[in-house]
């Protein structure tokens, strides 16, 4: 049994209890949140606090806080030499304090508290100073059937920043095509099949044989009417530079 004690009460923490509390190889001893009434409603499964001073022995204490306050929490904790791990994919192993054994537990994937998540499609990235605690690491994601991953920071940093392009970005661009098709009394849901289509091809083929669209094609006819249509200068700012970028990708 892996015991773990939770600093904070964001969305990945939130995820991280309830998949762990499923897990018969994980004990959740505590719960911390500097406001407790985040995590008021799970007081009768778990121990919560709102004091570091009062945290627990655990085998491993997560980190799921914002990424500015990670330095900060880490130094508050009131221990030594206990296996503290962040869930950031962008901040570094070393932001955190030296007066504990150091290591990063980072679930690449898009986490809303409305929105349940199957960890057995979640990949964990797991990365630790020395060689030591990665085992225990490991062990932690496979207790709750996530497919587990040694990165090194370079490798976690770049993850991270191709994760902003596949989901943040892509779902800007969801709620662009939301609003286009607001405007003109027309269901979004009419677009899901495609939606769902697109994130299907690139299981099965690169993203760069997987495009297609008028920018591939240089279709001028095409872009210039989508263009005109468009009425905001924020849309048609995006439109033209993600037409310039596939146009670049495929030589056109």
């Amino acid at each position: 049994m892996i015991s773990v004690s939770i600093i904070g009460a964001g969305n990945v923490a939130t995820h991280l209890y309830k998949v762990f509390k499923k897990s018969e190889q994980v004990s959740v001893v505590q719960w911390y949140s500097r406001d407790l009434n985040k995590i008021k409603s799970y007081k009768n499964a778990v121990a919560i606090t709102d004091q570091l001073s009062e945290l627990e022995l655990a085998d491993i204490y997560i980190i799921a806080v914002s990424d500015d306050a990670i330095a900060s929490v880490s130094e508050q904790l009131p221990f030594k030499d206990r296996l503290v791990v962040h869930t950031s994919g962008s901040v570094s192993i070393y932001d955190l304090d030296k007066k504990n054994k150091r290591g990063v537990f980072y679930p690449l994937q898009t986490f809303s508290k409305e929105a349940k998540v199957d960890f057995k499609k979640v990949p964990i990235c797991i990365e630790t100073i020395g060689k030591k605690n990665l085992p225990l690491l490991q062990s932690l994601a496979e207790a709750i059937g996530s497919k587990v991953y040694k990165v090194n920071p370079d490798q976690r940093k770049a993850l991270h920043l191709a994760a902003v392009f596949v989901n943040n970005f892509t779902n800007q661009l969801y709620r662009i095509a939301h609003e286009i098709t607001e405007s003109e009394g027309v269901e979004f849901d009419i677009l899901k099949p495609l939606i769902l289509e697109t994130a299907n091809k690139v299981q099965h083929l690169s993203p760069y044989l997987a495009q297609t669209g008028p920018a591939k094609r240089n279709d001028k006819k095409t872009i210039k009417r989508h263009l005109k249509q468009l009425e905001s200068e924020h849309h048609k700012a995006v439109y033209t530079l993600l037409t310039e970028s596939i146009k670049k990708t495929h030589g056109r």
